[in-house]
Formats: structure tokens, sequence, C-alpha cells
């Protein structure tokens, strides 16, 4: 009995246990139940954007479940709802894109905002928002028509619009990328000038490997045969003022020839003609061999110095020697504290002294340095005669120093181009708009230089010009003020330029000139010269000489 009741309690407990586990676990089922529909009625999934259709919670909800019953009509508002969004969307990327693009298209843009303003304020028609969005009921296919009808009209001129627009866009964005296009091309252009400008003012200042050649050659005949090579007698006909003068300064031998073979080859008379060429130390002895081996032609005299034989221009009396002195010490000076200061480019007005050579400004003491002539003709060694010169000497120059050809036309080449007229000493002393001339052929009346004293007109401004104040470097500034008043004006043929520089100049007028001038970079002698006018050069080198052909000029 005992047992019998032991096995009966077991057995209810156990009918208890599994009868309490079905009731838990029909309490969870219940409660997640509920947990999702307090979910469902009150969460609203999807935000009102600004310029969006609006959507309400408990609309999503029944249309929730009407899709899950597949009404036709509310995926077909679904769907209208989704294309009106998308060109709204359509509509505002094409009007941001115009502004950024800045085209001047203010209409249509007014026409994009209106368009997107229209999309979003027919959702909100009462009609729409009753029977489309907050309706439980079914969905008024009348109502939904003209919705339909609405949006696609609005869908219709957006798309009309952006045809017509997309072509301006397309039209601005090729403008905008040839506009990058010119400006990548015109800074390549910029910096491919600054390049060729740097290549060529290295070549142009640059010794030549055949320049340098043809005077170690000329050096070495001089050691090898000395005697033979030793310095003639000055000559009478030196200091004959009956005689036709030519001053050449310069250190390039073979231009040298030129300049002289050029004028003998012309000269009625070469005889009468009398070469002085100066240079310095180091390229005297190259020069005299040179004439040595090849004498000029036609009984012409040469005589060759150099520039220390004149004594008399020492840095006590010649500005610029004194300037290169003291731009030498100021150098030194500099280099030997560099280690305990800092330079100072404002302080320290450090001069170059490649632009106070002696050579270029030796022009300025011809009366001194020939002090029996009368007049005299300057000539440059980058010049070319190709007429007989001696007319220059017969043209009376009414008592004026210099006799030069102008070079100014319009407003290039004026006195403002070449000096500082905002320093109150050159705007009172000068015409800004005076017309400038050229340095390279000019005639001039040592008689009339000596009388307007004009060597000392050049020290005192050449004093006044230390600091580069005044003018800042060559040979023309000095040469403009010096002889302002002084100088008359030769007819054009006499002198033509720009043949190292300008590879316009008519041909007729070329060989119209009496001289032609390779001013600017491009020398004859070099590689960079331009070929049109080479050849009117290169027909008076002396190509039969021997150290010619053996340093390849290539002429």
């Amino acid at each position: 009995m005992a047992v019998a009741m032991r096995g009966g309690r077991s057995g209810g407990s156990s009918f208890r246990s599994f009868f309490s586990f079905r009731i838990f676990i029909s309490a969870m089922f219940s409660l997640l139940f509920i947990a999702t529909l307090s979910v469902l009625f009150t969460t609203n999934p999807s935000t009102q954007q600004d310029g969006a259709l609006p959507i309400t919670g408990n609309a999503y909800v029944h249309r929730t479940f009407l899709a899950l019953k597949s009404d036709p009509l509310r995926t077909r508002v679904d769907l209208i709802h989704q294309q009106a969004k998308d060109h709204i969307t359509l509509v505002n990327a094409y009007a941001a894109y115009a502004r950024k693009l800045k085209l001047d298209i203010s209409r249509q843009l007014k026409m994009f905002d209106e368009l997107a303003h229209n999309f979003s304020d027919i959702s909100v028609k009462p009609n729409y928002q009753s029977s489309l969005f907050d309706s439980d009921g079914p969905i008024d296919e009348d109502v939904l028509r003209q919705f339909e009808k609405e949006v696609k009209d609005r869908v219709k001129i957006a798309r009309m619009m952006i045809v017509e627009a997309k072509e301006n866009y397309d039209n601005q964005l090729k403008i905008q990328k040839l506009k990058d296009t010119i400006f990548a091309v015109n800074e390549s252009l910029l910096k491919a000038k600054k390049n060729g400008a740097l290549a060529s003012l290295i070549s142009a200042k640059s010794v030549p490997k055949s320049l340098h050649c043809l005077g170690m050659r000329l050096v070495g005949e001089k050691i090898s045969y000395p005697d033979k090579y030793r310095d003639d007698e000055p000559k009478p006909e030196f200091e004959d003022p009956s005689l036709y003068h030519y001053a050449i300064f310069s250190d390039n031998v073979i231009a040298v020839s030129v300049v002289v073979r050029s004028v003998v080859k012309n000269a009625a008379e070469p005889w009468k003609h009398v070469f002085h060429v100066v240079t310095n130390r180091m390229n005297v002895a190259a020069m005299k061999v040179w004439f040595k081996m090849r004498p000029v032609e036609g009984g012409a005299f040469l005589e060759v110095k150099a520039v220390e034989e004149f004594t008399f221009l020492n840095s006590s009396y010649v500005p610029v020697l004194r300037q290169l002195e003291s731009a030498k010490m100021h150098k030194l000076y500099l280099g030997n504290q560099a280690e305990n200061t800092t330079n100072d480019a404002h302080s320290m007005k450090f001069r170059n002294p490649t632009h106070l050579s002696m050579l270029d400004h030796l022009r300025f003491y011809l009366p001194e340095m020939y002090p029996k002539l009368n007049k005299i003709l300057f000539l440059d060694d980058d010049v070319v005669v190709q007429k007989d010169l001696t007319g220059l000497w017969k043209i009376d120059l009414e008592g004026k120093v210099n006799g030069a050809v102008e070079t100014c036309f319009g407003s290039f080449h004026r006195y403002s181009q070449y000096l500082n007229f905002s320093h109150p000493l050159i705007k009172e002393s000068f015409n800004p708009k005076a017309c400038a001339w050229a340095f390279g052929m000019n005639i001039f009346n040592l008689d009339a230089w000596r009388y307007e004293k004009s060597t000392g007109q050049y020290h005192c401004w050449q004093n006044m010009n230390e600091d580069q104040s005044l003018w800042k470097k060559g040979t023309i500034a000095p040469g403009l003020i010096t002889f302002y008043s002084t100088t008359m004006s030769l007819d054009k043929s006499w002198h033509v330029l720009g043949l190292g520089y300008n590879p316009s100049i008519s041909m007729d007028e070329i060989n119209n000139a009496a001289v032609i001038h390779y001013n600017g970079n491009m020398k004859p002698w070099l590689d960079i010269a331009l070929n049109q006018y080479k050849n009117l050069w290169t027909k008076y080198v002396d190509n039969d000489m021997e150290f010619v052909q053996m340093c390849n000029f290539g002429l």
C-alpha cells in the first residue's frame, strides 16, 4: 500500500510539471506576438525629407497590410510616388550643377526650383492626402488617375527642361575643359620661354669650343715662333686724320676679322682705311697673331692694342674701373663674412661686375685714346659691312658729337624704357618720350666731343649711378644721357638692327643696308644663330685660314 501511494504521487508530479511547461510556452508566444504588434503600430520607417513626398506612420502600416493583400491600386500609388521622388532628386541635381558651373541661365534655375516645389506640393493637396495616403479604406481610382496625370505632366516638363539644359551643360563642360587646357598649355609655354631664354643667354655668354680652340691655336703659334710675331713699330697712318679711321673693341678674334674683311671688301679705296682694334690682355696675343698670319687686304692699316696700354684708364680717373674694384671688394668682404653674418640684400647693394666691362665702356674715351684724329667710326664686333662707308665722313653733323640711327617707333625704344624716370634727377633732365638711338655704328666728331666735354658728362652721370638708381646696366643708357642733345639722326639705311633676335626683318631692307647688326643673343658665330641671316656673316669668314678649319667652326 505504501508502495502504491508513492507511485501515485510520482505520476501526479510529472503531470503537473508537463502542464506548467505548456503554460509557460504559451505565455511566451503571446508576449512575443503583442510586442510585434506594438512595433508595427508605433514605428514609422520613413522620415520626411526636404522636397520629398510625406508618408505618415498609420499610412505606412496600412500600406504594408494592403501590400500583403496585393492591392494593385496601392502598389500603383507607390510606383507613382517613387517616380515623383526620383524626378525631384534629378531636378535638384541639375539645378545644383548649374550653380556650380556658374552658368548665366537664371531663368532655367528658377524653373528647376519651381518644378521641384510643384512635385512636393502634389501630395499635400487635401483630396490626395485623404484619399491616397491617410485613408484606411479602398483607394478611389478616379482620384488616383488624377494624381497620376499630374505627376506625369510634371515628369514630362522636367524631362523636357533637362534635355534643353543638358546641351548647355555639355557645351559649358567643353568650354571649361578647353579653358583648363589653354591655361595648362600657356603655363607650359611660359615655362618653355623662360627655359629657352635662359639657355639662349647661357649660349650667348659662354665661349664656344671652336672660338676657345682658335684662341689657343693662335697663342700656341706665337709661343712656337716668337721671333716671327714680334710687334711692329707704330705707323704714321695710325694718326693721320685725312684717312678713314675705325674703332673696334672686342675679345672675339673671328668676329673682328669679319668686320675688318667686310669693310675692306666693300671699300672703294681700302688703302685709305685704318682700323684700331682694342682687346683685353688675355686675347691681345691671339688677335695680333691672327692679323700677322692673315694681313688686311687692299693695303688697309690695322693696329691691335690691349686696354692696359692706355695708362690714363685707371680707377682714379674711370668711374667704371673704380666701381669694378668696389664690386670685387664687396665680393671679398661677403666671402670673409659669410660664416659670421647674414647677407641683407637690401642693405648691401652688390653689383654684378659683368655689367661693368671696361671693354664696353671704352667708347666713351675715344678723343683721349686717339687725340690726333678729328672723326672716327665706331663699329661693334657683331656687325657686317655691305657697302662703302666713306660717305659717313662726308655727312655734316652740324656741330653734333654723334651720328647714329634712331630706333624708336610708336612707344618703343624711348628714353623711358632705359632710364628710371621715377628718380627726380632723371625726370628733370630728360624727356621720357625722346627717341633712342643705336650703338654699333656711330660716326663720332671728336673735335665736337672735346668741345662739349662729353666724357666729363659721362663721368658725372656714371658716378651718380653707383647704386644703379638712375639706370640698371649696359652702355646704352649712359650713351643716351651723354649724347642727349648732341646726336644727329642718320638715314636708317646706314644701320639695320635686329639680326640677332628678330626673324621677320625684310630681306629688301637688309640688302639695302650699309651695315647690318646682329644685336641680340643669337650671334652669327653661335649654333643658335638665325639661319636666314647667318650666310650674310659667314661669307666674310676667312675659311682658308688653317686654324679655322682645325677648330671645326662648322660654318
